[in-house]
């Protein structure tokens, strides 16, 4: 049996701010339009994340991200 980690990526489109939370209190912010949201989930799925859900409103997107642990 497997299990998943899990983190988020928190992007204001309007603001062009961008969070991103990883397991081990990772936390960094950014500051980035639809260019750098596409290079960020590229560079993250290329370190076995992928998008499990994503929700929006307004000027604010949400992604959770996941990955088998190993």
């Amino acid at each position: 049996m497997f299990t998943y980690e899990f983190g988020t990526i928190e992007w204001l489109w309007d603001q062009e701010t961008i969070q991103v939370n990883l397991p081990g209190d990772y936390e960094e912010m950014y500051h980035g339009n639809h260019k750098e949201i596409v290079t960020l989930l590229s560079d993250l799925g290329s370190q076995g994340w992928d998008v499990a859900s994503c929700s929006s409103t307004g000027n604010w997107l949400f992604w959770t991200l996941r990955r088998h642990r190993s």
